[in-house]
């Protein structure tokens, strides 16, 4: 299969290209396990993050890529909720044990046995991927391949963000900078609260632009003040 490998620790702007286009063999699926035809992969700025080593990968070659949507070619072990051809989500978390006070409390990213897709494992920047079945989702149907996929991982963060904050219709929302996850959040926020203003902070006019394209009441730059206070 073709697949975009790391192979390297280095900076960007030293190194325009690093990843490389190789063949790799089809990965082989252990229990639990599933096999992905991968149809979409988002790119996430943790790519970034791993390519110029603040989280690199624990070794290298490394296959990139946690916001995956793909098609189940194969299963392994006892089948749980998951058929062939269903079309499934992978995203940061490729494992946890399960059993530790944090898996048991929903926080399975600050288990000791952590594991992240593209990181800890060969992730999405393939045409196949082994992943874990009990951390899959399925995707509805209303959604294609590419609008699923930055849900993932952009969307889960800034929902997960808006939820926390416990907000209610009708209050202010202030969003500092305008990224992957705030341009998915705006949306969702126009959506649950449609009587709140949000008021979008961020450094460049192209990002304040787009805001104001996706419904945010008021925008500036990240040192301006708000002109009212905000919730």
């Amino acid at each position: 299969m073709k697949a975009m490998v790391l192979n390297r620790i280095c900076r960007l702007d030293d190194d325009a290209s690093p990843l490389e286009l190789v063949d790799l063999p089809e990965p082989v699926t252990g229990d639990n396990e599933i096999l992905l035809r991968v149809t979409a992969c988002g790119v996430c700025h943790t790519e970034i993050d791993e390519i110029e080593g603040r989280t690199p990968p624990p070794r290298l070659p490394m296959v990139l890529g946690h916001q995956i949507v793909g098609r189940v070619e194969r299963i392994n072990g006892a089948k749980s909720g998951v058929d062939l051809g269903d079309r499934v989500g992978v995203a940061w978390i490729f494992s946890a044990c399960g059993s530790c006070k944090h898996c048991r409390a929903g926080n399975e990213n600050l288990c000791p046995e952590f594991k992240a897709t593209g990181r800890d494992v060969n992730g999405g920047y393939a045409e196949y991927v082994a992943v874990q079945k009990d951390f899959v989702y399925p995707i509805p149907g209303v959604f294609a391949d590419v609008e699923a996929a930055p849900l993932l991982c952009a969307g889960a963060i800034g929902y997960r963000s808006l939820r926390l904050t416990g907000m209610e219709n009708g209050q202010s929302l202030g969003l500092t900078g305008f990224g992957a996850s705030a341009h998915l959040v705006i949306m969702v926020a126009s959506h649950m609260y449609p009587d709140s203003k949000v008021y979008v902070f961020a450094r460049s006019a192209r990002e304040r632009e787009f805001a104001k394209e996706l419904g945010a009441h008021w925008t500036g730059d990240t040192e301006e003040e708000s002109p009212e206070k905000l919730d």
